[in-house]
C-alpha cells in the first residue's frame, strides 16, 4: 500500500469539463421536431397518394370498394399528419401504417 491515499479526492471545480454535460448529449426537442415534420410529411405524401390512386380507380372500371378504401386509407393518413403536427408521433405513426394497410386491402379488391 504505498500508493498516494489523495488521488481523485479533490473536489470537483465549477465550470471545468468534469462537472458539464457533454457536449454531444442528445438533445429531445430537434428529436421530436424532426419527429413531427417526419410524420406530417409521410401523412401528407400517403394522404395524396391515396386520393389519387382513389381518383383513378374511380373513373375505371374497378369495384366500388376500391376507391372506398383509396379514400378510406387516405383519409386515416391525413389524420396522422394532423396527429403528428401535434406531437402525437406515436398515434401518427400507428394511423399512417393502418391507413397504409388499409389501401393496401384496397388493390388486393382491385
Amino acid at each position: 500500500m504505498s500508493g498516494r491515499t489523495d488521488s481523485g479526492t479533490e473536489p470537483a471545480i465549477a465550470g471545468t469539463a468534469e462537472t458539464e454535460a457533454p457536449e454531444d448529449a442528445a438533445d429531445p426537442v430537434p428529436g421530436a421536431r424532426r419527429a413531427r415534420w417526419t410524420a406530417l410529411g409521410t401523412g401528407a405524401l400517403l394522404s395524396l397518394a391515396g386520393l389519387a390512386a382513389s381518383l383513378l380507380r374511380l373513373t375505371g372500371a374497378a369495384p366500388a370498394l376500391v376507391p372506398a378504401a383509396y379514400a378510406l386509407g387516405a383519409a386515416l393518413c391525413a389524420l396522422a399528419a394532423v396527429l403528428g403536427l401535434r406531437g402525437r408521433t406515436r398515434r401518427a405513426l400507428w394511423l399512417l401504417v393502418a391507413g397504409t394497410a388499409v389501401m393496401a386491402v384496397g388493390d388486393q379488391f382491385d
